[in-house]
């Protein structure tokens, strides 16, 4: 190779390695801006309607449970607190309420949008499958042109070392907090309701057993799943998670 080839080859590969770190800086920068203000939405699969009843009737037996590896994560109280100050009375004896709420919290913790949009999808009791959270930085070295070696290995260790660097940095992080809901409503005097209900329960890895029953209550069951993200550049759970109990708390109490 010619000392002129050399030049050449060099040249080809300082200026992919300088695009590669062009397009991360700009990518991070845009990021960083688009993503710099806390972004929080609840989302409610599906609309839950309840009777109206006299004011001597807003009883509610509320039930929490976390079924996540943050067992600090409380939304009890807070929804407790939102549901009095709508004016119903909680009360310890399940039998005695109008109104049975029941919430199990599924997943709390760093996750990424589609994975929690699939779970909103899918709504109340559907799996929810976790969501790899990471980014990383498109190979250049086409938009210059050339199969050179040189040219190949200088960009693609600039433009990892320039992702590197930008994702260590500047990181759009999304927390969410995945809750299904049942509510039982007390049925009106005299109204008696048939419940059937039907679950396939797997048997290893190949076989299933098909569960069906029917009864009758007095209650009315309705039940849904709330969706809450927090979205931001460089979001850590202790900011997140106050907003998050936020946001799950207005949207169950709506239900009221």
């Amino acid at each position: 190779m010619t000392i002129l080839s050399m030049r050449k080859s060099m040249t080809r590969g300082l200026t992919a390695g300088c695009l590669a770190l062009a397009l991360t800086a700009c990518a991070a920068t845009s990021t960083a801006i688009s993503k710099r203000n806390l972004d929080v939405q609840s989302r409610m699969s599906d609309t839950i309607f309840l009777d109206p009843v006299a004011p001597e009737d807003r009883t509610v037996y509320l039930e929490v449970r976390n079924s996540t590896d943050k067992a600090d994560f409380d939304i009890e109280t807070s929804i407790e607190q939102a549901i009095a100050d709508r004016g119903y009375i909680l009360v310890d004896d399940p039998t005695a309420a109008q109104y049975i709420l029941q919430a199990n919290v599924l997943q709390a913790g760093k996750n990424s949008r589609s994975a929690a949009d699939d779970a909103f999808g899918g709504g109340f009791g559907s799996t929810i499958l976790g969501g790899a959270v990471g980014a990383g930085a498109g190979a250049v070295g086409g938009a210059v042109g050339g199969n050179d070696t040189l040219l190949i290995a200088g960009g693609a260790i600039l433009g990892a070392a320039a992702a590197t660097v930008a994702d260590a940095f500047v990181q759009d992080v999304t927390y969410t907090v995945i809750t299904d809901i049942q509510v039982s409503e007390r049925a009106p005097d005299g109204l008696i309701i048939d419940q059937e209900e039907t679950a396939s329960v797997n048997q290893g890895s190949s076989g299933s057993i098909l569960q069906s029953s029917v009864t009758t209550s007095d209650r009315k069951r309705h039940r849904t799943r709330v969706v809450s993200t927090a979205e931001k550049v460089n979001l850590d759970w202790p900011e997140a998670a106050p907003q998050l109990v936020a946001g799950v708390t207005r949207t169950i109490s709506g239900i009221f």
